[in-house]
Parts: C-alpha cells; sequence; structure tokens
C-alpha cells in the first residue's frame, strides 16, 4: 500500500490519487444506480414539463435539465444531480490520468468518461419522451462505466497503470505528482 502514499505527507502520489478517483466514482455509480431504480420503479415523470417531446433534441434536453434539479421530482432531481457529479467526477480521472498513466488507464478513463455522458444523454432522453430504449441504452452505458473503472481499479492494484515516464522518474523526481 505505501507505493499509493508519495514521500511529501499529506500528498498522494499518482496511483493514490487514481485509486481515490476510481473508488469514488465506482461507489458515485453505484448510488447512481440505485438512485435510477427507485425513480424508475416509485416516480411518474411528469407528462408536462420543460423539454417534454422538444422538436430540438439538445434545446429540449437543456431545457429538462434546467427543471429537473430545482424543481423536479425529489428521486429524479437526485439522480440528475449524481449524474453531474459522475461527469465530473469521471473527467477529473481523464484529467489525472493524462499526463502519466499508462495507455490502458487513459483510454479506460476516456471511454468511462464518455460512457457516463452518454448515459446523461439518454437519461434527459427518456425524461423528454419516454422511450424504454433510451432507459435501456442509460442501464447499458452504466454498466460499461462501470467496468471500465473496475478494469482500472484492477490494473491500479495490480500496478500496471502507471506509464513509462512514472516508472522510470528518479526518486524525489516531481513526475508522480
Amino acid at each position: 500500500m505505501s507505493q499509493f502514499v508519495a514521500a511529501a505527507p499529506r500528498q498522494l502520489s499518482l496511483a493514490g490519487r487514481l485509486l481515490a478517483i476510481y473508488l469514488t466514482l465506482c461507489l458515485l455509480l453505484i448510488a447512481q444506480y440505485l438512485l435510477g431504480m427507485v425513480a424508475n420503479l416509485f416516480v411518474t415523470v411528469p407528462a408536462r414539463h420543460p423539454g417534454a417531446g422538444a422538436s430540438n433534441y439538445f434545446g429540449g434536453i437543456v431545457s429538462a435539465f434546467g427543471w429537473v434539479i430545482p424543481n423536479g421530482p425529489a428521486w429524479i432531481a437526485a439522480h440528475a444531480a449524481l449524474g453531474m457529479a459522475l461527469a465530473v467526477a469521471a473527467f477529473a480521472a481523464v484529467v489525472v490520468a493524462w499526463p502519466h498513466a499508462s495507455r490502458a488507464a487513459r483510454w479506460l478513463s476516456i471511454f468511462g468518461a464518455l460512457t457516463i455522458v452518454g448515459a446523461g444523454f439518454n437519461g434527459m432522453s427518456f425524461l423528454n419522451y419516454g422511450h424504454d430504449a433510451s432507459s435501456m441504452i442509460m442501464a447499458g452505458l452504466w454498466a460499461l462505466a462501470l467496468a471500465c473503472y473496475l478494469a482500472a481499479l484492477a490494473l491500479l492494484l495490480a500496478g500496471r497503470i502507471t506509464g513509462p515516464r512514472l516508472a522510470s522518474a528518479p526518486a524525489g523526481d516531481s513526475a508522480g505528482r
């Protein structure tokens, strides 16, 4: 476990930061799944709300998103807000992994972020149009995102996530920050 902590006190190494982000993403994805199940089973989406049935898909998504968090049903609002937190955390994983992590870590982080964004778009599409296919796509993309971050965690714990620049950095070098 000492490989996850840098020499400087209170400063995590690259591996430690990635461990924290990937674990956080996995836990947030599980929470998102549970919120989605509650919303799906116990909440009725109002037939009329901003963005409902919009002829402009992206305009409808913006309108619905602006409505759902402050004014939508509480479980759906929580689901949408957590989705935004997931997107931010996913892009944080890309930013942290990009400069020094392995190619696999980079691609898993990018693909994980894209699947989260795609799930969000399909969730908003389901909110606006009520098509079951949008809900199914959202669920499938959720599973792919979780698989990405679990695979990244497995690589990290196996010691195969840091790239050659970090692995070859001399002790005390700032490349791992």
